[in-house]
């Protein structure tokens, strides 16, 4: 069994005197979100438009009130007037790190002050939830910025007051009061199922419609798996707004293959950090499946991995790690341990969040690759997470041995993944 100390970030203002006592009934006084709190409670509802093939975004219609961005900004800037959140991130410094990819430093040092440490065990993705811990239904009801759910009509809605259908269990969107960027918010699908942290087909389906709907390519969504540095064991993912490329998104990628319902699978080159890129598809439920499918793919295996989502939820990157297991395995050296920084997805896909002044200052590409390059699997080792992945998907590898650009392709079927090793897939630019 492999355990590490870890300092969890603090992402509700009630986990920092969260105190573990088996979860009692009764009124809290806290506004919770559960059943002692929850009788009679609204909250702002968004309901997006749920549709069977994916649509420009032209052809959307516009909410009577606004944008999804607009409410999610609105309200995050309301609860910074409230006070809620521990510091001003806008306050932080941050750079763009010379070199090829432009990796992000920010300098950070508020994020890991103050924090309860706890004994987080990193050698199983797959753990059932513990109601006797924090998870996001004893976040104060002030610290959810709405609800986000399919609409019932097929039409863009949003209602300012709607009540909260416990029975339904409503998808939320609430604030991480120790941000890292503007913007900062957790979707926590299915709050009230008390999910743990695994990826399931309906999860990764509203993650991808929420970046959608936000509609701006700045606006990212991530996930970090159990033993992939999340500290909550309570389905959520992350969300923020960053107006730069994450260097994981310039890099040259190889494909692997076509996956049914139009969605490319392709290999990510030349990147610290060995990991797949999966676009395209007919529609986002196409998209979804692929990417769902190999994420419960890597959690039935215990093979830890982070997920980005990027370019309005058209690419989504899905990245195994094994940082978490070295580290408890004492094979990461001190001079990475003393950074404290825990590479996470926001980290894998390039931007760096320090906590160390002298870090930030020394920052440089070289340093950030060699952090970075602890995490990725070894060539071997990744080799097999494909074939495991492959093998679950049923796939067939689509070779192309005259590729000019990605949108002349001349496609030749070969035999099964099994009978074709990956240096006879193409190379296409990113």
């Amino acid at each position: 069994m492999l355990r590490i100390k870890r300092v969890p970030t603090v992402v509700s203002n009630y986990q920092k005197d969260e105190v573990e006592e088996g979860g009692g009934s009764g009124g809290c006084g806290r506004n919770c979100m559960r059943d002692c709190c929850l009788p009679g409670a609204k909250l702002p509802l968004y309901a997006f438009q749920k549709c069977d093939v994916k649509i420009e975004a032209s052809d959307k219609k516009e909410t009577p009130f606004a944008f999804l961005e607009s409410l999610l900004l609105g309200e995050w800037e309301d609860r910074v007037e409230r006070g809620l959140f521990r510091y001003d991130v806008t306050a932080c410094e941050t750079k763009v790190i010379p070199g090829d990819y432009g990796f992000i430093a920010q300098l950070n040092e508020g994020r890991h002050l103050k924090k309860r440490p706890t004994e987080f065990r990193v050698d199983k993705v797959l753990q059932p939830f513990d109601g006797s811990k924090f998870n996001f239904t004893k976040v104060g009801q002030e610290e959810i910025l709405f609800q986000f759910e399919s609409s019932k009509d097929g039409e863009v809605k949003f209602y300012p007051n709607a009540p909260i259908d416990v029975e339904s269990s409503p998808s939320v969107v609430a604030i991480n009061v120790s941000p890292i960027e503007y913007g900062h918010v957790l979707l926590i699908p299915r709050i009230l199922e008390c999910l743990p942290q695994r990826i399931d087909h309906e999860s990764l389906l509203l993650a991808l419609y929420m970046a959608s709907e936000a509609a701006n390519p700045y606006f990212r969504l991530g996930y970090n798996s159990l033993g992939a540095f999340a500290t909550i064991n309570h389905l959520h993912f992350q969300a923020y707004y960053l107006a730069v490329p994450f260097p994981i998104e310039k890099a040259p990628v190889k494909k692997i293959t076509d996956f049914s319902g139009g969605v490319v699978i392709s290999e990510i080159l030349k990147y610290p950090v060995r990991g797949f890129v999966f676009e395209g598809g007919y529609s986002l439920e196409d998209l979804s499946n692929a990417v769902s499918d190999s994420c419960m793919c890597l959690q039935d295996n215990n093979i830890p991995y982070n997920v980005l989502i990027s370019d309005c939820g058209t690419r989504v990157f899905l990245l195994p790690q094994c940082y978490a297991e070295k580290q408890a395995l004492g094979e990461v050296s001190s001079e990475l341990l003393d950074t404290q920084v825990n590479p996470a997805v926001w980290e894998i896909s390039g931007h760096m969040v320090l906590k160390r002044k002298q870090d930030y200052e020394g920052a440089s590409e070289d340093n950030a690759w060699r952090l970075l390059a602890e995490v990725s699997l070894p060539e071997e080792r990744f080799q097999d997470v494909v074939g495991i992945i492959f093998e679950a998907l049923s796939c067939a590898v689509i070779e192309n041995k005259s590729v000019h650009d990605e949108d002349e392709r001349d496609l030749e079927d070969v035999d099964a993944l099994a009978e074709v090793s990956l240096s006879e897939a193409v190379v296409v630019a990113a």
